[in-house]
């Protein structure tokens, strides 16, 4: 998994609910105040001051009395709207309360439900997610509050948009249309229905989650099984009391031995634990989901859960990702052919040499290996030692020094801050231009038992108005499972847990740099298949040279890497671009296919799909999706949105950074003006014509894919009988 974005899991915003990344603070006012012991509030008293309303020091027992205070809290609030006379429903007396207590909720739940994610006590995770399972509860209980959404119709009918800032009006809008999207203008029987869906679908999404999180698989390996794997990966494996290797299913594990592990059946062994997690009872679970997701769109009107999802997003019809999706399959499959015909030959090669069994064919297990292997013979890329010029030290300092030229930020590491593990750090972001705080995140960035297994930005305090007009500061959580040091060597990262780490922190600087007022609107809570736009986008600098040098060094020489090492790194950009990207149709081909039926067999679908797109099926046994995390995350029936959003990504790159420079400030001014400041405040659309100066196009897209754009074509208006010239889109947005 690439990488998870929350979305802020607030009252109002949950007339939808798009995230399961989601944490209780002392709210300002008196009633609800949730109690805390003295020393507690002592010691993160110059925390509370500095704008962080975040305290992680929280013991199992107080998780259910500060739920309840949470609860009581916002539901007096909607109790107090929803009571209102439609003569005295107005801006003031219904909107404004309700936009308050999301900007307040949203701090408080993040707070509790986080630490599922992160702590290290079974105790507090197992107490977190059912403070979440019970907030979202309460959750989906509001957001079927027929009152409140008849309140807002009437602030709605009664509004003179001349008069009105435009976020307001479209907060407004919003709310409205959240309401209708769960049915609260239809019949009172099939708003209940729809509520105990909702239900049913968060507790299931939270139990899909948890069980990931908890999966804790170990494989047993001598070492000549694991021929082939770095020596210095080796030491760093715990042994049983036979001397065999312990190798979970965590990343930092799995995939160096899926890459450089020679022995097939070892990597057998590896692949099929891995896409065997969670297999009885996550497969059951997401077939559930899938079923009543349908069943809850098809009553609000839609055909499909896909239908009723894209609604809302640029793509706006399932035939429009569709559409997308084959015609870039089309285009990638002859790279593939050329790849696998690379891959059976390095086989040949490989079986001869060492003695293993030649099958003839492309397996599941063989896809990493052979991946990692044309990268060495084509392109001269040794990630190994590669790895050892990207010290974690000196690639967080080259990162964060980086994006604070570009964005025009200083971040101030913040000593003997209030943090939920000794790892982490918490950093303060300051505008260098007004030298305004703009709030804080913290990196979380190696793995610990029970932690989230995947890398996310999850936004844990909304930048938003709060209720008595200052601004609420921005406050964001990298968590991520790089390989942590060892006694005998730093931490060291692999070029592709390097552009992993500029993606997340991508997602960090969209949390902090958007200035919406509204918490609905904050952060990344933009359409879905734009988020990771912004964030992709950054990961450009990790293939260009001069960024590339700032961010590393040899860890025992402190040397730069080799200028034709450099070339070499920069040229394998496009290595395996077929097998990779088709991997990623796969993905979003099968999420759309589910999402497009009313009841599946999620291991039959995967294996049509796989077969038919990838030209491999999956290993028989296994079952990719009971772990396919973005499928209970707030990305179902929208994972198409990593590729889609590419297409942004690439042209705002190459069509302003590369122009006009890479580390240019006044190019990434616009870009923090135009792309992150307005949080979801614009639509995606209108920020990415602010930024080009045009609509966008796909040309970049497909040459950064190894593929040329279509040709030229010639189009006539009829009214006029003039010429333009356009280029062919696969996006097929309109």
């Amino acid at each position: 998994m690439s990488c998870r974005v929350s979305s802020y899991k607030t009252i109002c915003s949950l007339l939808v609910r798009t995230s399961s990344l989601s944490c209780s603070l002392l709210h300002r006012s008196s009633s609800g105040l949730v109690s805390f012991s003295r020393a507690h509030l002592l010691v993160n008293r110059s925390m509370m001051l500095s704008g962080v309303r975040l305290l992680w020091q929280i013991e199992v027992s107080d998780i259910p009395e500060q739920v309840e205070a949470l609860i009581s809290k916002t539901r007096s609030v909607y109790d107090a709207v929803g009571a209102l006379a439609p003569e005295k429903a107005n801006y003031n007396s219904v909107i404004k309360p309700l936009a308050d207590i999301e900007c307040e909720y949203s701090v408080e739940r993040n707070n509790l439900d986080f630490l599922q994610h992160v702590s290290t006590d079974k105790e507090l995770r197992d107490a977190s997610c059912d403070a979440d399972k019970k907030l979202s509860e309460f959750d989906v209980e509001m957001s079927m509050r027929t009152d409140v959404f008849e309140a807002v119709v009437t602030v709605q009918r009664k509004m003179d948009v001349r008069k009105m800032d435009p976020e307001a009006i479209r907060y407004i809008e919003r709310l409205t249309k959240l309401g209708k999207r769960n049915g609260l203008h239809l019949q009172k029987e099939v708003q209940t229905k729809v509520k105990e869906l909702k239900k049913r679908i968060s507790d299931l999404s939270i139990d899909y989650s948890k069980n990931l999180n908890e999966e804790n698989t170990v494989l047993d390996f001598t070492e000549e099984e694991l021929a082939g794997v770095p020596e210095d990966f080796m030491k760093g494996l715990e042994r049983t009391a036979d001397g065999k290797c312990k190798v979970t299913l965590k990343y930092p594990h799995y995939f160096p031995c899926m890459k450089k592990a020679r022995n097939p059946a070892t990597r057998k062994a590896l692949e099929t634990a891995f896409n065997s997690r969670c297999l009885k009872e996550n497969s059951a679970i997401l077939e559930e989901l899938v079923r009543l997701r349908h069943e809850k769109a098809q009553l609000l009107g839609f055909p499909t859960h896909a239908a009723f999802v894209l609604d809302m997003r640029m793509a706006k019809k399932a035939e429009a990702v569709t559409t997308f999706l084959s015609e870039l399959a089309t285009k990638l499959t002859p790279l593939r052919d050329e790849e696998f015909k690379l891959f059976l030959k390095y086989k040949k090669e490989e079986s001869e040499k060492y003695g293993y069994p030649n099958d003839g064919k492309i397996n599941m297990w063989d896809l990493r290996y052979y991946m990692s292997l044309l990268e060495e013979r084509e392109y001269s890329i040794d990630q190994n030692k590669l790895k050892e010029y990207f010290p974690m030290s000196v690639v967080t300092k080259g990162l964060l020094d980086i994006y604070q030229e570009l964005l025009g930020l200083k971040f101030t590491e913040m000593r003997d801050a209030d943090v939920w593990h000794d790892d982490v750090k918490m950093y303060s972001v300051k505008d260098t231009k007004e030298h305004k705080l703009l709030g804080f995140f913290y990196l979380d960035l190696y793995p610990r038992e029970g932690k989230y297994g995947h890398a996310a930005c999850f936004g844990l305090q909304p930048g938003c108005v709060a209720h008595d007009g200052s601004r609420q500061l921005a406050v964001a959580a990298m968590v991520a499972n790089f390989t942590k040091a060892t006694v005998t060597q730093p931490s060291l990262l692999n070029h592709d847990e390097v552009e992993t780490y500029f993606h997340e922190f991508g997602h960090v600087m969209h949390q902090l740099c958007a200035q919406a007022k509204f918490a609905l609107f904050s952060g990344t809570s933009v359409e879905r298949d734009f988020v990771e736009a912004p964030s992709q986008m950054l990961e450009n600098w990790v293939w260009e040279k001069e960024p590339l040098s700032r961010m590393s060094s040899h860890y025992k020489t402190w040397d730069a890497i080799p200028d034709n090492l450099m070339e070499c790194l920069m040229r394998s950009r496009v290595a395996n671009a077929g097998v990779f990207n088709l991997r990623q149709i796969t993905l979003a081909t099968f999420d759309q296919t589910i999402h497009t039926q009313s009841q599946v067999d999620t291991a039959k679908v995967l294996s049509e799909v796989s077969e038919r797109v990838m030209g491999i099926k999956p290993t028989p046994g296994t079952n990719m999706a009971a772990a396919f995390g973005h499928m209970a995350g707030g990305y179902d029936a929208q994972y198409y949105g990593y590729l889609w959003s590419e297409v942004f990504c690439m042209d705002m790159f190459f069509s302003r950074f590369r122009e006009e420079g890479i580390m240019s400030p006044n190019v990434g001014a616009d870009y923090r003006r135009c792309i992150l400041m307005p949080g979801g405040s614009l639509d995606a659309d209108v920020m990415l014509r602010n930024f080009l100066g045009r609509d966008p196009k796909p040309d970049a897209f497909l040459l950064s894919k190894g593929l040329q754009p279509d040709p030229v074509e010639e189009v006539k208006e009829p009214e006029k009988g003039s010429k333009v010239t356009t280029s062919k889109s696969i996006t097929n947005k309109k």
